[in-house]
């Protein structure tokens, strides 16, 4: 299987700034890729971090003026699956920011009980599919998943912290991934959950908006906190454009009864 992906990003910067962006591909993957970063056409150095589980996290530092940022990757082929340490398997139990697993526990033991494995991850997908809808704008950046089952909607971001949340409370390590999705409508960035069932990590998407065997991974962290596309500190820019594409040589059929590792 071939990926090709893309992320165009245009920014006004109004005051001197350090951005972070966490866009390029994990580096666990493969790929024939692409970054340049501008600033009033002029280009700008760019330094990269080495964050967990082989996220990448591209650093600049701009004075004011029209910051645009260009990325483009090919992946062929899949990586090999990702097993898990020990602190990984405690760090992706606890409650986090937008994944309050705590607070959910009662429900999550009342929906779920008794189901293990891949009966379990295909409850969970399906009933968090089946009681929200998907409704672009109609969630805040600092929702979680509480708010999210409450208010019965929201974007890919708050499936997939719901999803986080009920696996955790069954004692389930699980963790938010973000990742460029071939076939997703409308295009852009999408997050989706990843569970460690049967000594491996698996894709849960709630949404069914794309195929996950076709999905690429970006970040990967604990919740939305640590897998944003941009992070914008000690200044003022704005994000004025950003275009996403994502395409692959084939769009597979999607079983969420099927373990499906990302890669």
């Amino acid at each position: 299987m071939q990926r090709d992906l893309s992320a165009h990003l245009s920014l006004d910067v109004t005051s001197s700034v350090t951005l972070a962006f966490e866009l390029a591909v994990s580096a666990q993957l493969a790929a024939d890729e692409d970054l340049s970063v501008t600033l009033d056409g002029r280009a700008v150095e760019v330094s990269e971090l080495a964050d967990l589980h082989g996220t990448r996290v591209h650093v600049v530092r701009a004075d004011p003026g029209r910051l645009v940022l260009d990325y483009r990757a090919s992946v062929r082929g899949r990586a090999p699956g990702v097993g898990a340490q020990d602190v990984d398997l405690l760090r992706y139990l606890r409650p986090s920011r937008y994944c309050e697993s705590d607070t959910l526990g009662p429900t999550a033991h009342a929906e779920f009980a008794g189901l293990h494995g891949v009966d379990l991850l295909a409850a969970v997908s399906s009933w968090v599919g089946s009681r929200l809808s998907y409704v672009p704008g109609s969630s805040q950046p600092t929702d979680g998943a509480v708010s999210t089952l409450l208010d019965r909607r929201g974007v890919c971001r708050d499936y997939a912290h719901l999803v986080v949340a009920l696996l955790r409370a069954l004692d389930v390590p699980a963790r938010l991934v973000s990742v460029y999705a071939p076939g997703l409508a409308p295009m852009d960035f999408h997050a989706v959950a990843e569970a460690f069932v049967d000594g491996r990590w698996c894709v849960v998407d709630a949404t069914t908006l794309a195929p996950r065997s076709t999905l690429v991974r970006i970040a990967t962290g604990r919740d939305a906190s640590d897998t944003a596309f941009l992070n914008v500190h000690h200044g003022y820019a704005r994000l004025d454009e950003l275009v996403v594409t994502a395409v692959a040589d084939t769009l597979p059929d999607d079983d969420v009864r099927e373990l499906v590792e990302l890669g």
